[in-house]
């Protein structure tokens, strides 16, 4: 699902790049800075994002697949990171992780 970026994609103050994204996407921010909103969420009758400010440097893994907005806070420089490949428990969120367990503990009574 993950859509093509380029190695880096340069925005303007204020210009927003939005784009589909697979659980695990890095992005890097090689310049600038910028505010991240990850997929939505649903949270009982409401829907929320989480955003995350990322200054110049700093690389974000997706930990959930969807559509994320990448919007400039100053001119900003920012591209895909190859991540490793990593399988297995280990490798799922913390919220995977517990529903996981939950659903492994129900399945027991």
């Amino acid at each position: 699902m993950t859509t093509e970026l380029p190695e880096s994609t340069c925005l303007q103050r204020g210009q927003t790049l939005r784009m589909a994204v697979d659980a695990g996407f890095a992005l890097r921010v090689a310049q600038g800075s910028v505010d991240l909103s990850g997929p939505p969420s649903w949270l009982g009758e409401s829907v929320f994002s989480v955003k995350t400010r990322l200054e110049e440097g700093q690389v974000h893994v997706v930990e959930r697949g969807g559509w994320i907005e990448v919007r400039a806070l100053a001119p900003a420089r920012v591209g895909p990171v190859a991540m490793p490949a990593a399988n297995g428990p280990a490798a799922a969120s913390r919220l995977a992780r517990l529903v996981h367990l939950l659903a492994g503990r129900m399945a027991w009574r």
